[in-house]
């Protein structure tokens, strides 16, 4: 099994070193696939350092503008009063226009920029959500039992969300900050003074160190939360899926209690996050207040002196309004980014877990021929269990039906899911066809065994979709063929909507022997040279069952098929019948030799038919005939 289930992926408490996860994520946009964004994304950085540029520069034209107008014109930058020098009577009246304008463009062009760029961003998050589903599609059978319900969804969610609002905010927040306070620092030690330069870095750093600081405490309790979110959704999830099982035992109260635990838990983690994001923005805001406050002074000490005038101190106060401003958003987005690499580490995390089923690096297409099938020497045993299989071995000729029974837990579905390569033996080979079944590509195996399950499960969408779903291409005559010989064309000629009715979440609006038939008529439909079938009349009633035997005896015509059943009367006329009794085969044979051997199967069989003597009769002669 894999080292992380899916419930531990999502709340394992550490994340990865910042730096690795944010290289990764800039990586996915070096990709090939997105080639075609390169133009954007070279603007975006080209629009946003302009914007950036315009910003910090524009306070310096307001300040000169009102140092004209406190002074009559004749004090301010000497650079920016020598372009305004012709028209003396315009020229505050132009330094106001250039500010408006550079203040629109510094406001503006971002809103061009996210215009244009949104499509990057959300092409990068499909292409890391497509990859992560595909990826947990591929993990083993193993991985999938034991993650909690909604858990793995929640972890390619949050995610494929983190990507997004990382590049966003590293790109367009951070990045552009720290470039504006750059510029900024340049303009204002070489237009007013090095003190504010340096006051202005001292107050931003404090402010960084305070945020990061605070953040990271957060961050333990933001985990924390996030495991009680997960929980809170997971026994959601989990009751109205199984509805059916809540109303039988009559425990909606129960699960109301369960579900009041886990909203009480949510909220305790949220009313402590709620509080120490009060101490992080009171913080905050101390410290701008404290740095412009100094900024302040400085520059009333530089009036009182007669080294600075009124639109100086105005355009220092604008110009470091300008940068502290998205201090407040930067507070915010620092702890976005950090539940974002936390988000997205776990998405990493999962798209780095190793099935324990792969394919051979030279493995081939799987080459169906008559199905025959050999088990030899195989062992297995399921991860948290003492026994499995032992040392089984059997022979399987092409077009022959193979029956399997025996008590609960004896192996018979193991032996199926070995055989479909769901989890590899321990000790053995699997031979289908002359090749082993670790050779060859698990997709090409799987096309050619098809399956009829004891509990076929749907997809909430069209009869079509789901008996396709073996099939894509399949035409509607192709489908109607098939389902007519699993004795379902007359019901689904009788729905108005046809092949368009839809069947309900898991199929819940067809009936037991319907949904049956539907798994029967999508095995005919794929045509496989191999069929299995597990316990697929074992939940049914034995009019439905009937029907439902009719259909199956017609799948399993000209193909080798393995049937483990719980109802022995359904697999009597197998050519050979496999008896499992704790993970070996006890018995092997016919059902009268079997019986004539009077073991484990006859005792069985004796069971399931005691006290209906004329049915038993009856059944014999059957064989017989």
């Amino acid at each position: 099994m894999p080292p992380d289930s899916a419930d531990e992926l999502e709340t394992k408490g550490e994340a990865a070193p910042f730096g690795r996860s944010i290289s990764r994520m800039f990586a996915i946009l070096l990709r090939q696939e997105l080639k075609r964004w390169r133009f954007r994304m070279v603007m975006a950085f080209l629009i946003t350092v302009t914007a950036k540029g315009l910003s910090v520069i524009a306070p310096v034209f307001m300040g000169e503008g009102i140092n004209q107008l406190t002074s009559g014109g004749g004090a301010g930058s000497p650079e920016i009063v020598a372009e305004a020098a012709q028209a003396p009577e315009l020229s505050f009246v132009a330094l106001f226009i250039i500010f408006a304008v550079a203040r629109f463009l510094a406001s503006a062009l971002p809103a061009v920029r996210d215009a244009f760029f949104t499509a990057v961003t959300q092409d990068a998050q499909r292409l890391v959500s497509v990859d992560a589903f595909h990826h947990a599609q591929n993990l083993d059978l193993q991985f999938h039992l034991t993650r909690r319900s909604g858990a793995l969804n929640r972890i390619m969610e949050r995610g494929a969300s983190a990507m997004e609002y990382l590049l966003r905010f590293l790109a367009f927040n951070i990045g552009p900050t720290l470039v504006e306070l750059v510029f900024a620092s340049i303009v204002l030690a070489t237009l007013y003074g090095i003190q504010y330069s340096v006051s202005a870095v001292i107050t931003v750093a404090i402010y960084a160190a305070y945020t990061i600081t605070i953040t990271e405490w957060r961050n333990k309790q933001r985990r924390a939360f996030n495991a009680a979110d997960t929980k809170l959704r997971g026994v959601a999830i989990d009751t109205l899926a199984n509805f059916e099982t809540v109303k039988s035992f009559a425990a909606e109260n129960r699960e109301a209690v369960r579900y009041d635990g886990a909203i009480r838990d949510y909220n305790q983690h949220y009313i402590r996050i709620m509080q120490s994001l009060s101490v992080l923005n009171g913080g905050q805001e101390f410290i701008m207040a404290a740095g412009l406050l100094a900024v302040a002074i400085m520059a009333g000490y530089g009036i009182v002196n007669g080294t600075m005038q009124a639109g100086d101190v105005f355009a220092i106060i604008l110009m470091l309004g300008n940068i502290y401003r998205p201090l407040n958003i930067l507070g915010w987005a620092w702890r976005e980014i950090k539940q974002g690499t936390v988000d997205i580490e776990k998405l990493f995390d999962l798209m780095d877990t190793k099935s324990e089923v792969e394919d051979a690096p030279d493995a081939k297409p799987f080459g169906p021929k008559s199905g025959d099938i050999r088990f030899e020497n195989v062992s297995f045993s399921h991860e948290g269990r003492a026994s499995g299989i032992e040392n089984v071995s059997f022979s399987v000729p092409g077009g022959s039906f193979v029956g399997i029974v025996g008590p609960s837990g004896a192996g018979k579905s193991t032996i199926l899911k070995l055989l479909f390569r769901f989890y590899d033996p321990a000790q053995g080979r699997i031979i289908v066809d002359g090749q082993n079944v670790r050779d060859v590509t698990q997709e090409t195996l799987r096309r050619a065994l098809g399956l009829v399950p004891q509990e076929v499960v749907l997809f909430n969408d069209t009869l079509r979709f789901n008996l396709t779903y073996a099939k894509p291409d399949a035409d509607d005559e192709e489908i109607m063929v098939a389902a007519r010989r699993a004795q379902l064309g007359a019901f689904i000629e009788s729905l108005p909507d046809g092949l368009d009715t839809r069947v309900g979440e898991r199929g819940l609006k067809l009936s037991g022997g319907e949904k049956q038939r539907v798994g029967v008529a999508r095995a005919i439909l794929s045509d496989p040279p191999i069929l299995i079938l597990d316990e697929a009349t074992s939940s049914l009633d034995s009019g439905t069952e009937e029907e439902v035997q009719a259909a199956l005896r017609e799948a399993a015509r000209g193909r080798t098929t393995i049937a483990v059943a719980h109802r022995l009367s359904t697999i009597a006329n197998a050519d050979v019948i496999l008896v499992f009794e704790d993970g070996e085969i006890v018995e092997r044979g016919t059902h009268r030799e079997l019986i004539a051997a009077d073991g484990l199967y006859a005792s069985l069989w004796r069971r399931q038919t005691s006290g209906d003597e004329l049915t038993t009769q009856a059944f014999h002669k059957q064989i017989a005939e």
